[in-house]
């Protein structure tokens, strides 16, 4: 006779669920207004095809800030578990000192603030209070996702891989709307990006902050270029 695993427990089934909420591009914290400086790429005629639009997202998540947040928010988790709220706060100083444009600044601090809030809101615990207060409430995106996973003892990897597959995804449907492309050529370069996904997030849950690191200057820049846009959809 075989022998099967034994099935999940409540609590991981409940926490499951937990990472599927919130970290889905639904969430309501406004994720759907920032496009990471696609737009920029979008309005100069670069980003024309479901191939270019892939060209584009797939270094920005493996080399850019898909990384850099996937080690930041695996620093956040760590610093939280252990309650080390000193170490909280300086990986929370470090993730926004990272944004190189004044946009893509907002754009961490505001989605962080608000995930922030809407966990709270909805899953509240004295862990998740004492580690919100820790950052004054305000921490960059993949920080505030970190210490929010940390506070309710959910499994790093996974969380790690729905916040990859959500960056994906949400940049994605920027060039969806704005290219335009079809819903299903946009599902396409999701699909053909989550093995490298899963495996990201492996890598970065046995990561460090030495492991911090971009190659995607283009990326950098158009999201500088894009607060001269004449006509501007996103916010960033």
């Amino acid at each position: 006779m075989v022998d099967l695993p034994n099935p999940p427990s409540v609590d991981q089934r409940v926490g499951a669920l937990l990472l599927t909420t919130w970290l889905s591009p639904a969430f309501p914290i406004g994720a759907f207004s920032y496009s990471h400086g696609m737009e920029t790429e979008i309005a100069d005629g670069r980003l024309r095809s479901a191939d270019a639009v892939a060209g584009w997202v797939e270094p920005i998540l493996t080399f850019g800030s898909g990384w850099n947040d996937a080690v930041l928010l695996a620093e956040a988790y760590r610093a939280t578990e252990l309650a080390d709220w000193k170490r909280l706060v300086a990986v929370a100083q470090l993730g926004s000192a990272m944004s190189p444009s004044a946009e893509r600044h907002l754009e961490a601090s505001s989605l962080g603030v608000a995930f922030l809030k809407a966990v709270q809101s909805g899953w509240s615990t004295s862990a998740l209070d004492a580690a919100v207060e820790a950052v004054g409430g305000a921490a960059p995106y993949p920080v505030a996702v970190g210490l929010c996973a940390g506070a309710r003892e959910l499994p790093l990897e996974p969380a790690l891989a729905l916040y990859l597959n959500g960056f994906v995804s949400t940049l994605v449907s920027v060039a969806v709307r704005l290219v335009p492309l079809g819903q299903t050529a946009g599902l396409k370069i999701v699909a053909g990006l989550q093995p490298r996904i899963a495996d990201m997030a492996a890598r970065a849950a046995a990561s460090s902050l030495d492991d911090l690191g971009s190659a995607t200057m283009l990326s950098d820049i158009a999201s500088m270029r894009h607060e001269t846009l004449y006509s501007r959809v996103f916010r960033s």
